[in-house]
């Protein structure tokens, strides 16, 4: 896997892996009855840790993909083909993140479901992969250190402000664009300091395609993963408090105190070791097909789950009513059931495009003999 134009597996493991996690993680959390919801017992506080690390993983190899992608290729700048397909796939993204949000029971009577125009995981990636795209036009030249540079700035600014920005309500801005980067009116997601993870996976892109070619590469990224983890799960408070003590700056003094961001980074870093450790072993066709399609396997999941356009979701029928038994079972059969789904209609996908293009034209040529018909008897 020495060369760029080799898939790698292992990232469409981890892939697959966040996925599978996202799937499980809103079943239960959308399902669980509110009595087992308790923090002092070891089985649900460890899985609530776990559930954390999913969106910083989803967020980190979204960065890592596109930017592996995005650099592959030797065009620089607006000539670069994946620019334009990272528009297309970001205006994809955000047009998917508000379509499931619309509830059509109740446009089609006149009105406009009140979490329409908030934001969530979709929109905020795709604005990511736009944002992306403008540091990349901006300042990636022939050796790509200052684009490197702007990655690892923008995540260090990011996460060390968060206390200064996470309370803002940005109430000069209209709605539906404060909810891109505010939680006060209820979104989900938000482009700070979400977009950090985005930045340190492009980073790593870019790394990860400089340092390839040399000896002991994966041994080395293995050991620079884990390390790096480790330093910032055990070790970045204590720098923060240290800066603070150093600068007297309280901005420093609140990272330390509420330390999700930098800790989350370094789960993710560990994960990546681990599966880049295993990565001989991760080339099963089914992982990496659900890797791939994690887009689809998203929307899949919303529609059953939440009930999208219809509002007939399980959470309608089952929300905060399971055991951890039947939340456990449960969460297993709704992983697969949305992965067979998926797969299996991409297994038939041109047999089913040309199904659905025949009909088409059968229904066209239906539509214009009726016409012709009607227009003959007017006269």
């Amino acid at each position: 896997m020495s060369s760029p134009s080799k898939r790698l597996y292992f990232i469409d493991a981890i892939r697959a892996f966040a996925i599978l996690m996202m799937l499980q993680g809103h079943f239960v959390h959308a399902l669980l009855g509110d009595a087992y919801r308790d923090r002092s017992n070891f089985f649900y506080s460890t899985w609530e840790y776990f559930r954390g690390m999913t969106a910083p993983t989803f967020f980190t190899i979204t960065g890592f993909v596109f930017v592996f992608l995005l650099l592959k290729t030797e065009n620089i700048g607006w000539k670069n083909p994946r620019v334009k397909k990272g528009i297309k796939r970001a205006g994809k993204l955000l047009l998917w993140g508000y379509l499931l949000r619309l509830n059509f029971l109740l446009l089609f009577s006149g009105e406009l479901n009140a979490g329409f125009l908030l934001t969530d995981v979709l929109q905020i990636i795709g604005i990511s992969i736009l944002l992306l795209i403008g540091l990349y036009v901006l300042f990636y030249r022939k050796n790509g250190y200052l684009f490197k540079t702007s990655l690892l700035v923008g995540t260090l600014l990011i996460f060390t402000l968060e206390p200064w920005y996470s309370s803002k309500t940005l109430e000069f801005l209209p709605g539906f664009l404060a909810n891109f980067f505010t939680q006060a009116e209820g979104s989900v997601f938000y482009i700070f300091p979400w977009f950090g993870y985005v930045t340190f996976g492009a980073l790593m892109a870019a790394l990860f395609l400089q340092w390839k070619d040399r000896p002991n590469f994966y041994a080395n990224m293995v050991y620079g993963l884990l390390c790096t983890g480790l330093l910032l799960i055990y070790f970045s408070s204590w720098c923060m408090l240290g800066l603070y003590e150093l600068t007297g700056i309280e901005i420093f003094k609140g990272v330390a105190y509420n330390n999700y961001l930098y800790i989350r980074l370094g789960n993710v870093l560990i994960l990546f070791a681990v599966f880049t450790m295993l990565r001989n072993y991760l080339t099963n066709s089914t992982m990496v097909k659900i890797g791939s399609k994690t887009l689809s396997i998203y929307i899949i999941h919303f529609i059953i789950l939440y009930g999208s356009w219809t509002g007939l979701g399980l959470n309608r029928w089952f929300a905060y009513s399971l055991t951890p038994m039947q939340a456990v079972f449960g969460a297993i059969f709704f992983m697969a059931i949305v992965s067979v789904i998926v797969l299996t209609y991409y297994r038939h996908e041109s047999w089913l495009i040309e199904k659905k293009n025949a009909f088409i034209v059968i229904l066209k040529e239906r539509l214009l003999s009726r016409f012709a018909v009607s227009r003959s008897r007017n006269r």
